[in-house]
């Protein structure tokens, strides 16, 4: 049987997020998951137990995410892979009817909340001298469309990010910005509405994601991939 890893999952109490919780724990890996819901973290309590760890974490908010790490990284150690999944979509406007308060939400969460878990659990795979850091892109961080562009820009900065990242990063470390595909979430029925029902579910991605992410090692340091 494989050996069983510590996973760190931002957004994990919905979509994309969720369904990989379900995936890992099926595995046989520890997850260490954080939403933003209460309710929607006790039920992923009540569901996995105290095997694994779900607190209720605002990402855009450092000082929440250093209190996490800081209670989480001694009790179960340092995580093997930390996904940087969590993210928000503007609502679909042209960028000037987006109001200021709505654009720096969605920076606040999408660049400022990867940056605050890459500086309070890095460092612990940094001492450790392995681990995978993979931070969630889009096919919008590669491409553009109207309506959008406040997620798309937060999306391009992430793939710049990681590619700066993955400089700094010892040997050993791997930082990878990750292209999930287009999959029917919440966040793409608010902006295909319903012809986002033509694509996979998060349950039908998780399954062929998740064996691909455990896959992920420090040979794939620096590259912008695609889920294959």
């Amino acid at each position: 049987m494989p050996e069983s890893k510590l996973i760190v999952v931002t957004g994990a109490t919905r979509g994309l997020g969720r369904a990989m919780v379900e995936r890992f724990v099926e595995l046989g890996h520890r997850v260490l998951g954080c939403g933003r819901g209460e309710s929607a973290v006790a039920a992923l309590r009540a569901q996995f137990g105290a095997k694994h760890d779900f607190a209720a974490i605002d990402v855009s908010r450092d000082d929440q995410v250093r209190v996490w790490a800081a209670r989480v990284l001694p009790k179960f150690g340092t995580p093997d892979l930390l996904l940087n999944n969590a993210a928000v979509v503007n609502r679909n406007l042209p960028l000037w009817k987006i109001s200021a308060d709505e654009f720096q939400k969605v920076i606040d969460v999408n660049i400022a909340g990867v940056t605050n878990c890459i500086r309070h659990f890095v460092p612990a795979m940094i001492e450790r001298g392995s681990g995978v850091i993979v931070n969630f892109s889009s096919g919008w961080g590669r491409s553009t469309s109207p309506d959008v562009a406040p997620y798309c820009a937060t999306k391009w900065a992430i793939e710049g990010l990681s590619q700066a990242l993955s400089q700094e990063l010892p040997t050993g470390l791997a930082a990878i910005a990750l292209n999930p595909g287009i999959i029917n979430t919440d966040m793409l029925q608010s902006c295909f509405g319903g012809a986002a029902s033509r694509y996979p579910t998060a349950d039908e991605w998780s399954r062929k994601s998740v064996p691909f992410l455990l896959k992920l090692g420090s040979q794939h340091n620096g590259r912008s991939m695609d889920v294959e």
